[in-house]
């Protein structure tokens, strides 16, 4: 009964960890089919959220490339900067205008992309920042080759999600071509009212050579008659005081001395000689100023003829001198005799417009000064003509001789005193050209050679 009992209890102790080894491995292998299933779930999740990124990422590089697309295809030029002005972004556009790629612009300062005379404007776009309006201006755009493009230019700020200032967007449209061709047109009717203006200071300076020319001519007549008098009454003198002395050998020497004192006649011989060689030579100076009239005129081609070179260019340098309202300095570092053979009244208006010119660039200047020089080879003569004024600008030098091209104010010049000249020079076979001194001030050449051949 003992061993029934103990063998029962036995049995029953089995069976008690015989159930609960049952029920621990059901619970075991229940934990495992969860981790399981929240494994598939996690794996499920972390590949839908690939799709999605992958999604994402193709939708985000789509953006991009439609942004980038938008850019490129803008005619507007687009700077993206930071709050310092230092350029972040840029479209094609700008590229274009510039000659510049955009890793070359990055971190650049967007100011250096506008001229000088634009710095002003764009400067209050970085004044203006993180303000709600809009900056509009019109600002010149350096392009490649030294060039500038016109923009119309807007300024706005630019913020991030949070609100935070980030920079600046600069947006510029380029001028339209209607605006271009209507700066166009104003400026050709503007050089058309400048040329007529020039034909008609033309017309008038042909009609004054007209009106020198008849004036000289009409002078020419009693300058000749006052010439063949004077002559005359040389002659008459001579034989007047030779008949004085003989008259004087048959008088009473008491009569004699009291008639010469009565009528002066020791005064009237003394006199007669100087006065009749004063206006012998002031007829002549006349007749010269004729004659230079004349040339000046420029009416009839002048033949060349042999003429003294320094006489030309002092008479030249006195004419515009002495119609100057302020008198500079001369100084002349001339030939003591320099005959040439050429058409004197064309050196007479080469060296006229050259010397005015001097004056006209010294008008500012504290201290005047012309220098006038001269040299000369077994071929050619030169004639410098040295101003003490500012020199002529670089982007001038090649424009001097050009006709109309003039850097005086407007109703001071007509533009056409040089390329006259420059046109008489070569016509004669010589040259006139142009430098600045290294001393200050600028340097006229007039080259001309020896002898000029007539025309046929």
């Amino acid at each position: 009964m003992a061993e029934t009992k103990t063998r029962l209890k036995n049995s029953l102790i089995d069976k008690v960890v015989m159930d609960e080894s049952l029920q621990l491995n059901e619970t075991t292998e229940s934990a495992w089919i969860d981790v399981i299933q929240k494994m598939d779930k996690v794996y499920a999740d972390l590949v839908h959220y690939q799709v999605e990124l992958e999604q994402k990422n193709a939708e985000l590089e789509e953006a991009q490339q439609f942004i980038r697309s938008v850019l490129e295809s803008m005619r507007e030029v687009l700077i993206v900067c930071d709050t310092g002005g230092r350029i972040l972004q840029v479209n094609q556009a700008l590229e274009d205008l510039t000659g510049r790629l955009e890793r070359e612009l990055l971190n650049c300062p967007f100011n250096e992309l506008f001229g000088l005379e634009s710095q002003p404007l764009v400067e209050q776009f970085s004044e203006k920042l993180g303000n709600d309006d809009v900056v509009d201006c019109e600002v010149n755009l350096l392009t490649q080759g030294g060039g500038f493009m016109p923009l119309a230019m807007n300024c706005s700020s630019r913020y991030d999600i949070k609100g935070k200032l980030l920079g600046m967007v600069l947006i510029g449209r380029p001028v339209g071509e209607l605006r271009r061709a209507y700066e166009a047109l104003n400026k050709a009717h503007i050089d058309l009212k400048q040329t007529q203006e020039h034909l008609v200071h033309s017309e008038k300076m042909a009609s004054l050579g007209r009106l020198v020319a008849g004036v000289a001519h009409e002078l020419n007549n009693p300058i000749s008659v006052v010439f063949g008098n004077m002559h005359a009454l040389k002659r008459y003198g001579e034989r007047i005081n030779n008949y004085i002395a003989d008259v004087n050998k048959h008088l009473d020497p008491d009569l004699h001395k009291e008639l010469r004192e009565k009528y002066r006649i020791d005064k009237i011989e003394s006199d007669m000689g100087p006065l009749i060689e004063g206006t012998m030579e002031g007829a002549e100076r006349i007749s010269n100023i004729v004659l230079d009239l004349r040339r000046y005129s420029g009416i009839q081609k002048e033949q060349p003829e042999p003429f003294e070179l320094k006489h030309v260019v002092m008479t030249a340098t006195e004419w515009v001198i002495k119609a100057s309202r302020e008198k500079p300095e001369v100084r002349y570092e001339l030939l003591d005799s320099c005959v040439i053979r050429g058409r004197q009244g064309q050196v007479h208006q080469i060296l006229i417009n050259l010397i005015q010119n001097a004056i006209d660039v010294m008008e500012r200047q504290a201290e005047k000064l012309i220098t006038i020089g001269c040299d000369r080879d077994d071929k050619d003569v030169r004639i410098r003509i040295h101003d003490s004024g500012p020199g002529v600008a670089e982007g001038d030098m090649n424009k001097l001789f050009d006709p109309f091209y003039t850097t005086k104010e407007v109703g001071k010049g007509t533009g056409l005193g040089l390329y006259i000249s420059y046109g008489l020079a070569r016509d004669m076979g010589g040259d006139l050209s142009a430098e600045n001194s290294a001393d200050g001030g600028a340097i006229f050449t007039l080259t001309l050679p020896l002898k000029v051949e007539a025309d046929g």
